[in-house]
């Protein structure tokens, strides 16, 4: 593993192994979200119970986020280095109709949601769909 991703584990207070590194340099390398069964696909063999764990710590330390883009298999992204998956850093997700493919617009916040008195904020997940500019030219 490279020392790059062994400090961004590191940081996240995740033990570097193997595996961790090899799920790591995939995800990081994806323009997009990406599903279990897409990152199954990635190698020639592995246990996909051991995929999911990595995923699942990934997502527990603030590694990765998940998103449920509405097509039935939940697809995960890397987070910034700034993020602690807090209402305050989520942002809006575009799911392209005619790719499939979910990207991260990191750039637009998701808009804040003024709640009842007594409801608590804790996740918010907000897909766009439509078609990407790659789908489009």
């Amino acid at each position: 593993m490279n020392e790059k991703l062994d400090k961004k584990l590191q940081y996240r207070d995740v033990k570097p192994t193997a595996m961790r590194g090899l799920v790591m340099e995939i995800l990081l390398e994806q323009k997009t979200a990406i599903s279990l069964k897409e990152l199954e696909s990635k190698f020639t063999q592995v246990d996909k119970s051991t995929l999911f764990r990595t995923l699942k710590t990934f997502e527990e330390k603030n590694v990765i986020h998940s998103i449920e883009d509405g097509s039935g298999s939940v697809k995960y992204a890397v987070c910034h280095d700034s993020c602690d998956c807090n209402p305050s850093d989520l942002h809006v997700h575009f799911r392209c109709t005619k790719c499939e493919k979910t990207f991260c617009l990191n750039e637009i916040p998701v808009p804040q949601i003024k709640l009842p008195v007594g409801f608590t904020l804790e996740n918010v997940n907000m897909v766009v769909k439509g078609i990407c500019a790659n789908c489009k030219n």
